[in-house]
């Protein structure tokens, strides 16, 4: 008999065993932050509108644990969900179709209206359970690029200043107006998901946020994501309109990260969703910087876009949010 529950304390040693594909370094990576989870016992009592930690479930049959999902709500809006975690054992591909399954109805019952993941682009199999099987649609991709050749620099660029919550209404302006029309039904942001989050100590991601104004008007916003100090992700959304020294915003980033740690590591995303993605591509070529991996956005929600894409752009991306499949 299989069933699905929440995934407990109690469960580590299944967990472990279950996993024990990993490396050493990586399983203990993956366990700790498994394990973080059940330990949000107030984010278990709220409803999903107040939820600010990821929640995980396993699949069992009898005793044995066949895979595990985890989902965590979008900051300032829970009902936008990201599916970062699939596990399952070998082949055992409908137990993932069970997981998923589970997810959309538990949480399309509280509300969720999107679900959201990122699958790398190798995972054949992993694309297809999730578009056969599932019925998601890939949306884009998404590129991170290791920033390898750049030395911070000490010196302002073009007066970045710190986000405030009283940018959020610009900021997701700016935000929306660079995604391409076929995308934005799935891919727009709403302002609460750019104001500071009442709970965001608690949560494992750290973030700096910036904005750059041109006759009161934001023009270029900047964030600096970090989920183990020492790999930070650069994003940068920009005004149509509007040229850009990339060289000076990425090192006035990489010089912010540089006031806190002296040795790190620096990824700069790329969405190919945005307008002006083919823009940054070129710069990113041009500087000779590496392409880490590629990522498949696919989504899911109640509604069908205008159309669809006809064809599929394929570039190199790389996600923040991992699935990983035995």
């Amino acid at each position: 008999m299989t069933r699905i529950r929440k995934l407990f304390c109690f469960d580590y040693p299944k967990i472990k065993k279950m996993i024990s594909y990993l490396g050493s370094k990586e399983n203990d990576r993956f366990l700790k932050a498994i394990m973080e989870e059940p330990a949000g016992i107030l984010n278990n009592l709220l409803p999903l509108q107040y939820k600010f930690k990821p929640e995980s479930y396993i699949l069992l049959e009898g005793e044995e644990i066949l895979g595990l999902v985890t989902v965590a709500p979008t900051e300032g809006n829970p009902y936008k969900i990201n599916i970062t975690r699939l596990v399952f054992k070998q082949d055992f591909y409908n137990v993932g179709k069970q997981l998923i399954e589970f997810i959309i109805a538990k949480y399309g019952a509280k509300g969720a209206h999107s679900f959201t993941v990122y699958v790398d682009e190798c995972h054949d199999e992993l694309c297809t359970l999730f578009i056969d099987g599932c019925g998601f649609r890939q949306c884009s991709y998404e590129n991170l690029w290791k920033l390898d050749n750049f030395i911070p620099e000490n010196k302002s660029c073009a007066n970045f200043r710190p986000c405030q919550n009283s940018d959020a209404k610009a900021v997701a302006k700016l935000y929306n107006s660079e995604l391409n029309n076929l995308y934005k039904p799935s891919m727009e942001r709403i302002p609460q998901e750019y104001v500071e989050p009442v709970f965001g100590g608690f949560t494992s991601c750290y973030k700096n946020r910036y904005v750059l104004e041109d006759n009161n008007n934001i023009i270029a916003y900047l964030s600096i994501t970090t989920v183990d100090n020492m790999n930070f992700i650069i994003d940068i959304s920009t005004c149509n309109g509007y040229q850009f020294d990339y060289d000076r915003i990425i090192n006035f980033a990489l010089s912010e990260i540089s006031r806190r740690k002296s040795r790190f590591t620096a990824f700069l995303k790329h969405r190919q969703y945005a307008k002006n993605a083919d823009i940054l591509e070129q710069y990113l070529h041009s500087r000779n910087l590496n392409c880490i991996q590629t990522q498949c956005v696919f989504v899911k929600d109640f509604y069908r876009p205008v159309k669809e894409a006809e064809s599929v752009l394929k570039i190199f991306l790389f996600g923040e949010n991992n699935v990983l499949t035995n």
